[in-house]
């Protein structure tokens, strides 16, 4: 689906979304959250953790989703081309992104958003150390293998009482973050799932979230269909990662402040 010259004017459903990332931009940048108050209930979370604490996770997920949302807004203004996959795609990374940071911030107890991040912590080590096997590299001299991080993580879990670094399942924690956020977490599980299946070059979801745009037969008997974004639901998922962002932001607010 072609964007057409005004650019953003037709899609002023996106305005909500791409306003509440541009609030965090600076003038050639977007600003990180900022640091974590001394006294501040994320500071106690974080207290024993040392480089493996929650601020840091969180305010890494929470810049990677601005940054989707930003070129997702190029994409619509700037390049004025919008397909059938791209939005999707970077929706997809923008709600992730946002729902791993409400995530690490909420949780039951202290305990619990500890174990929370140590999980993702030990998942990042691992997927490090996937891709230092895949390109043979060898850290400096004094440095560690993404393996050996992972054990330090492993290891100060065991200290804390807290075993089992089990791999954070995506659809757990878009449940859980949407629920958290005022979101209909099914729905919004659903709106993650059809992201997925356009970024994987999936079939299926062109028959859930795209709209015909024009049928035309061809020689052989058959029709060659033009399939363009389904404007209303690309328009929840937009809702939904505004709500995320929103979300995250106030509760880094009130989590890092000093009481």
């Amino acid at each position: 689906m072609n964007a057409p010259a005004n650019g953003l004017e037709d899609f002023t459903y996106l305005a909500p979304l791409f306003n509440a990332a541009d609030a965090y931009r600076g003038d050639d940048h977007f600003r990180l959250l900022p640091d974590v108050a001394e006294r501040s209930s994320l500071a106690k979370d974080d207290e024993p953790l040392g480089p493996w604490g929650t601020a840091k996770f969180v305010q890494s997920s929470f810049s990677a989703g601005l940054m989707h949302v930003e070129a997702f807004k190029q994409l619509v203004s700037v390049a004025q081309q919008v397909d059938l996959h791209s939005p999707w795609t970077l929706l997809r990374g923008a709600l992730e992104n946002f729902a791993t940071a409400a995530w690490l911030l909420a949780g039951k107890n202290r305990e619990e958003r500890r174990h929370r991040v140590l999980c993702l912590w030990a998942e990042d080590f691992r997927n490090r150390a996937q891709h230092e096997r895949d390109t043979n590299h060898v850290p400096r001299p004094g440095g560690k293998t993404g393996t050996e991080r992972r054990e330090e993580v492993k290891q100060l879990a065991q200290t804390l009482g807290l075993p089992n670094l089990t791999k954070p399942e995506a659809t757990t924690i878009i449940y859980e973050a949407a629920a958290g956020a005022g979101l209909a977490p099914t729905p919004t599980q659903a709106l993650w799932r059809v992201a997925s299946g356009f970024a994987h070059g999936r079939f299926w979801p062109s028959l859930r979230a795209a709209k015909v745009r024009s049928a035309v037969p061809i020689s052989n008997g058959g029709v060659l269909v033009d399939l363009g974004v389904d404007d209303d639901q690309l328009e929840e998922m937009a809702e939904a990662c505004r709500k995320l962002l929103e979300h995250t932001a106030s509760r880094y607010k009130v989590r890092s402040s000093a009481p």
